[in-house]
């Protein structure tokens, strides 16, 4: 009986790592999470992720921070997924302390603990974000493969939202992001991450624990935050599209994201605890697709048979990347990975839970109202 320990168990990620794990024989399941408000919203035990962890893992309420309780957790398992995190780009360059705090902080206290019980751990899996790339990889007719620094204040104002090559400053033409390209985080949220990143790696190879990180794309499906201004574009258009209100498409509409569904990540994570290949391997996760957001729009607005408009407006957020597209060869190579869910697929899958759900105030107008008042949001 392998023992595991899933660390944010109870968040999006989490509670669809332990529904897959709980179908598998020979897993005992433990989960710490501190059963966060704004993504469990009040009461948290009434919340959807909540209720699809119960009676499926022994589940211990409680912060990443708090020693005795990490402790506690860690006591005798094999594995670590850990997934305990502040989200949120925008949010991270304003909460600064308190990012630090829990992902930091957080994850050194995983390792003291692992130190202090005498039990060594089998493998610890540490879910990163591809974030710590900054804008990625681009193609320029001249120089090839260049990775550029991200788009000036100066130029958004004038509309200008194209990526250009930092040597000959010609356009660029995105491509797949792999593992070997730079790392460049941009937001205090990508900076922790790969902190993160950094302390796997060094006290791994210390204390002799095989592991494995994963870089993920935006990920999707039943489950996430609806109440959460602050984690993406899905649930703040699914509230605009339901109630009738038109869509605020910052930028030109062009930018874009690599979309993958909850279970094609979980899925690929369970692999990961028992495949000696992708042992001391850093992966990117995604679909290998890019979708502009203008698309996501659209394919959502149809889903909800929404009659919104929606209007391009050319407003954009400090920090937010151009593009990206993950290179996800190696985790086929590792793994026999391979998206199951399309994108249409997965969205209809999505718009049809969100219409279950009781909708509660997003606040998002109050989220970008916290962001321009801190020179963050510029519209």
């Amino acid at each position: 009986m392998m023992k595991i320990l899933i660390t944010g168990g109870a968040g999006f990620i989490g509670s669809e790592i332990v529904e897959q794990l709980s179908r598998i024989p020979n897993y005992e399941i433990r989960v710490l999470d501190s059963l966060s408000e704004q993504i469990h919203g009040n009461p948290a035990e009434d919340s959807f992720l909540y209720k699809k962890i119960q009676g499926k893992c022994h589940f211990i309420k409680g912060d990443i921070r708090d020693c005795s309780l990490v402790s506690e957790a860690v006591r005798d398992v094999d594995c670590i997924i850990h997934l305990a995190a502040q989200t949120g780009t925008g949010q991270s360059m304003y909460q600064i302390n308190d990012y630090n705090s829990v992902n930091i902080m957080g994850t050194s206290h995983l390792f003291q603990a692992i130190s202090d019980s005498g039990k060594k751990v089998c493998k610890m899996i540490l879910a990163s974000s591809r974030s710590v790339y900054g804008e990625g990889a681009y193609a320029c007719p001249e120089h090839g493969t260049v990775y550029p620094e991200s788009r000036k204040k100066e130029a958004m104002l004038h509309g200008d939202f194209q990526m250009y090559c930092p040597y000959c400053k010609k356009p660029v033409t995105v491509i797949p992001t792999n593992e070997d390209s730079p790392v460049t985080p941009y937001s205090l949220y990508a900076f922790t991450k790969y902190a993160q990143e950094k302390m796997v790696e060094t006290m791994c190879r210390a204390m002799e624990i095989d592991y494995t990180i994963f870089r993920l794309q935006n990920v999707y499906g039943a489950g996430q935050s609806l109440s959460n201004p602050y984690t993406g574009i899905l649930s703040i258009f699914s509230e605009l599209l339901l109630s009738g209100k038109a869509l605020n498409i910052f930028e030109d509409g062009k930018e874009s994201r690599d979309f993958i569904h909850v279970r094609d990540v979980a899925s690929a994570i369970i692999k990961a605890v028992d495949c000696p290949s992708s042992n001391g391997s850093v992966i990117n996760l995604g679909s290998g697709r890019r979708t502009s957001v203008l698309e996501i729009a659209r394919l959502l607005k149809t889903c909800y048979g929404s009659c919104s408009e929606l209007k391009i407006t050319g407003n954009f957020r400090i920090g937010d990347i151009a593009h990206n597209t993950a290179d996800i060869a190696l985790a086929e190579k590792l793994l026999g990975f391979a998206p199951q869910t399309a994108l249409e697929q997965g969205m209809k899958e999505f718009t049809d839970w969100v219409k279950t759900q009781e909708h509660k105030d997003l606040k998002y107008e109050e989220s970008l109202a916290e962001m321009k008042k801190r020179e963050m949001f510029i519209g």
